[in-house]
């Protein structure tokens, strides 16, 4: 997503205008991004809040086929199955060895799942370990491997397009698109979404809990043939869904008031192009200058949108969907309130940010398979173009330009803002999704998404904060440089050292196994 955004702020930069089919290229590999992505998060990284995986070793794998027969018929639904799960979980556990779901709070009172849906959960759970790595191939077919793709090129794409090339996209890779995207869409529909609205009945008290800001912002993505973009693009202030306001991005300031940066005036904020990034610390020697702890608290910023916080991610994109007339958003919406039997007001919650994900996931599968057909309709009327090659002209670069990159990542909305001077980057600035929902109070002391979210919380041992874990990951937070874990007391609970000569944070985050 990063390298999206960096070529999207160059080409707004330099007014490059790419062709149809880098359009559609980045459609399907941004779209099948997002399904894998909600999918992983939801069963790896969010699941487990909700689901006590050792509370399944009492169940009964009849009970449990028969439950997971109710609510879908997929086709890994038997007792022989369900008892295999089981057996393979008995043994985790009897080698004293959990494996993936070692580190938890499992026998929490917070959990509330009966064994037999714990069970389903968790087989699940590991089917979707094989399937995320599956659906995924679709990014080594058109952008080489995954992550960090490699054929994102200002102007356009680099994956060639030839229906008589065998090393270029032709109709094979059509075909096995369509394939990866049909099973993709089948999970969602038949495991992803029926676990949702199975999990969440039991949990309703947390469409009350959770609720954060209020204000929800969505800088809008995969644009249509007219430059139209299908995720919607606005934001909305108060929880309040009659009105979307249209956005400026002129008016998106960050404040370090609170953060661990030097800047000329605490109290300003800037707009990213003229945005600074010094960190406040010189290490362990001389001259010992370590981090302020009385009045900030924290590396990340804190964005504002003409002066209010926002929340990004899922959730915003869905209710500005929602509110901006999206028809299909607003049916996937409507049918998971009517089968929960709850009104839109939940939704604005820590079960409404986890419900949203899963909403967004069933309307992008849906989608994936009409922009192969898109692509395939305009092989067919012989367009191959991929790069607006006539934009990379230097000799016609003006002396100085500045440019806005956007996209809707998986987390939420993402910005590049640059700055080119005589044909080099004078400044260059990012505006992460975590950094919008993660921020510090602002100079007027305006709490970020996190931090209001997390107000009234109820926690049943502060030892085992399980509460606090279901809120923050229901945002899906990416924070491995803004980690910081005290008590109440302000005691040190989780210790993160980074391998910087490996590039790998070490040891595994102890609090949960995850952030």
């Amino acid at each position: 997503m990063h390298a999206l955004c960096s070529v999207r702020a160059v080409e707004d930069a330099l007014g490059i205008q790419i062709p149809n089919n880098a359009r559609i290229l980045r459609n399907i590999i941004e779209g099948i991004q997002y399904v894998q992505d909600h999918v992983v998060h939801f069963y790896h990284l969010h699941a487990l809040d909700w689901v006590d995986v050792v509370s399944a070793l009492q169940a009964d794998p009849k009970a449990t086929s028969d439950l997971a027969q109710s609510i879908s018929d997929w086709p890994k639904s038997s007792t022989d199955y369900f008892a295999t799960v089981k057996a393979k979980l008995e043994a985790y556990v009897n080698s004293g060895q959990l494996g993936p779901f070692a580190n938890a709070y499992w026998g929490h009172p917070a959990y509330k799942l009966p064994p037999e849906a714990n069970l389903m959960a968790v087989a699940h759970y590991l089917e979707a370990l094989d399937w995320q790595r599956d659906v995924i191939r679709a990014h080594a077919l058109l952008g080489s491997k995954n992550p960090h793709l490699q054929t994102y090129l200002v102007g356009g794409m680099a994956s060639p397009i030839d229906p008589n090339s065998q090393s270029a996209i032709n109709a094979d890779t059509l075909a096995r698109l369509k394939d990866l995207f049909g099973r993709a869409r089948e999970f969602v529909e038949k495991v992803y979404l029926p676990d949702v609205l199975a999990v969440a009945p039991f949990y309703l008290d947390w469409a009350g809990i959770g609720g954060g800001v209020g204000n929800f912002l969505s800088y809008g993505d995969f644009a249509d043939s007219n430059g139209t973009p299908w995720i919607p693009q606005g934001y909305i202030l108060g929880k309040d869904l009659s009105k979307v306001y249209p956005l400026d991005q002129q008016q998106v300031k960050e404040y370090v008031t609170r953060s661990w940066y030097d800047t000329k005036d605490e109290k300003a904020g800037l707009h990213p192009w003229d945005g600074e990034t010094r960190p406040r610390y010189t290490g362990p020697k001389p001259p010992y200058e370590f981090l302020e702890t009385d009045q900030k608290y924290t590396w990340m910023k804190a964005p504002r949108l003409d002066e209010q916080p926002m929340e990004v991610g899922p959730l915003a994109r869905m209710l500005v969907a929602y509110a901006n007339g999206h028809q299909r958003v607003q049916e996937v919406v409507n049918a998971v309130l009517g089968t929960l039997g709850v009104g839109p007001e939940v939704l604005f919650s820590t079960l409404g940010r986890t419900a949203a994900r899963c909403i967004e996931t069933v309307v992008m599968a849906e989608k994936l398979i009409g922009w192969v057909d898109e692509l395939a309709a305009s092989m067919k009327g012989g367009d191959l173009k991929i790069h607006a090659w006539e934009g990379w002209d230097p000799s016609k670069w003006p002396a100085e330009a500045k440019g806005w990159g956007h996209t809707e990542a998986p987390r939420g909305a993402l910005g590049h803002w640059i700055h080119i001077k005589d044909q080099k980057i004078f400044n260059y600035q990012a505006v992460v999704p975590s950094t919008w929902n993660c921020s510090p109070r602002d100079a007027n002391g305006v709490s970020g998404p996190y931090e209001a979210a997390l107000l009234g919380t109820p926690i049943a041992d502060p030892a085992k904060p399980l509460e606090v874990l279901r809120t923050i990951h229901s945002f899906d937070p990416c924070m491995a440089c803004g980690v910081h874990l005290l008590d109440a007391q302000g005691r040190e609970i989780l210790n993160v050292a980074v391998d910087s000569a490996n590039g790998f944070v070490s040891p595994l985050l102890k609090f949960r196994g995850r952030v």
